[in-house]
């Protein structure tokens, strides 16, 4: 058989029946609001971090719903707390109290 070089992926499909969900219940009990999220991408695309770095804000949401945390800790250090995702907020979501209690749930150990 001929090598072409080409291998198969490992899948990224993620078990929910496997997450541990107890962190998105902590954060959903300090921040109601975070139910609310309808994942437009208003948030990400006025995102200043985003400007220069990788952070994205909408991925950071989903991640933490899907408890992937690794490596979630330190993608929100990137987060600047600025505000302007919650200016243009439809929902009129608050994200700096949900990023910051991110921080913290996940900075526990």
């Amino acid at each position: 058989m001929i090598n072409f070089g080409y291998s198969i992926a490992k899948s990224r499909a993620v078990n929910l029946d496997e997450c541990d969900f107890d962190k998105l219940h902590q954060l959903e009990n300090l921040a109601p609001s975070f139910k609310r999220c309808m994942n437009c991408g208003a948030c990400t695309a006025t995102c200043s971090a985003q400007q220069f770095t990788s952070f994205n804000i909408r991925k950071i949401k989903s991640l933490y719903q899907q408890a992937q945390y690794d490596k979630l800790a330190k993608e929100l250090e990137k987060c600047m707390l600025c505000g302007k995702c919650t200016l243009v907020c439809p929902r009129g979501l608050n994200l700096r109290p949900i990023v910051m209690n991110m921080r913290k749930i996940l900075n526990k150990k």
